[in-house]
């Protein structure tokens, strides 16, 4: 089992572990050097990486997307961990288990696509049910179904999302849709086919990127086209009926400047949209303060889906942190656009081992971030 993962890191612990780069950059110092920028990943989160000498020897040897074996020291930086990299060396991807790296949804996915599965099976209308049925019994649409994330960054990024942001949905669907008299049936088929188009819109094999049939249409036509495929296997399928199904795959954005080429027309359609913008937003809300790496203050990062900062409502609620520090004095919330102070690298804490102490000394270079 890989070890430490991301989120064991502790300020001044040296570590030789691996990671997936997320991010590769190669910037330079004040000296016209070059040093390395990193985004080191694990299934656990990710932390930002420098590698400040001895670059020239290792930058060519690896890429985004590589494993990579890293010796380093753990330090804050800007309130934040960050690794700096003393050694560095690529990994094959035989050496390594996959399951290690990339972050996953903690429910069991086959348990979550049964669950689905019932209660798309209680529906009423024979229509909706044959088609609904359809999409599931496909093999092909189930496997990509059960593993395929719901984005690429900004809610349910992670293997198994969208079908646990669906799940999600379905359950928030069968409260509401009771409480404003919708057609609940055409209501959880929304749900159902809102997002479907992603299992092909989005990749998930090293780090999350989009198709080339992703980039060029969007999950919303490959919805669209999906829906197509089933409906000429079911006779009689109401024209109408199927008019509104498409109208909600193509309207659910909410928005025509956030990406839908409808807004919400009809009751249904308007409800699966706020289902699915309250649902991705406190998915994304829950993410910021799981993965927050921040160490002293009441806030998280910036949440650019959120467009803001998220209070960490139980640090505040209960501000002695282990040891008697009070988070309360740690200074304010930077706002995003502010210009960081002017800083030649990372604070130093006092070493915790010898190795740790020389790897500080030999580390006090003048260098920027």
């Amino acid at each position: 089992m890989k070890s430490p993962y991301v989120a064991e890191l502790q300020p001044n612990q040296v570590i030789t572990a691996t990671f997936l780069v997320q991010q590769k950059d190669i910037r330079q110092k004040k000296t016209g050097e070059p040093y390395l920028s990193l985004m080191l990943g694990d299934r656990t989160g990710e932390i930002d990486a420098k590698m400040w000498d001895n670059v020239e020897e290792v930058m060519a040897t690896f890429e985004r997307d590589d494993f990579v074996r890293i010796r380093g020291l753990a330090q804050i930086h800007l309130n934040r961990l960050q690794l700096t990299v003393q050694k560095l060396q690529k990994v094959e991807e035989s050496a390594i288990d996959l399951a290690d790296y990339f972050p996953a949804s903690k429910r069991n996915p086959e348990e979550m696509f049964s669950e689905l599965r019932r209660i798309l099976a209680d529906l009423k209308n024979p229509h909706l049910h044959a088609l609904c049925q359809a999409l599931l019994d496909d093999e092909e649409i189930a496997r990509l179904y059960k593993i395929a994330p719901a984005a690429k960054s900004m809610h349910h990024a992670y293997l198994g999302g969208l079908l646990e942001h669906v799940l999600s949905m379905a359950n928030i669907a069968r409260m509401t849709g009771p409480h404003y008299e919708a057609d609940l049936d055409l209501l959880l088929t929304g749900v159902l086919l809102h997002d479907i188009g992603k299992i092909y819109e989005l990749t998930y094999d090293r780090s999350f990127g989009y198709s080339v049939e992703g980039h060029l249409v969007g999950h919303m036509f490959i919805g669209l086209r999906m829906m197509d495929a089933k409906l000429r296997a079911i006779p009689d399928f109401p024209p109408n009926l199927r008019l509104l199904l498409e109208h909600m795959i193509l309207s659910h954005h909410g928005q025509l400047e956030f990406g839908s080429p409808k807004q919400p027309a009809f009751l249904e359609a308007l409800l699966l949209h706020h289902i699915d913008n309250l649902d991705s937003k406190m998915a994304s809300l829950r993410t910021s303060l799981e993965k927050d790496r921040g160490i002293d203050g009441f806030f998280t990062g910036f949440n650019a889906a959120l467009e803001r900062q998220i209070l960490k409502k139980e640090k505040f609620l209960n501000p002695a942190e282990p040891g008697g520090k009070d988070a309360s004095k740690a200074e304010p919330p930077r706002p995003p656009n502010a210009k960081p102070a002017e800083s030649n690298g990372p604070r130093r804490a006092p070493s915790v081992s010898p190795f740790a102490e020389r790897l500080q000394q030999a580390l006090r270079h003048d260098k920027t971030d």
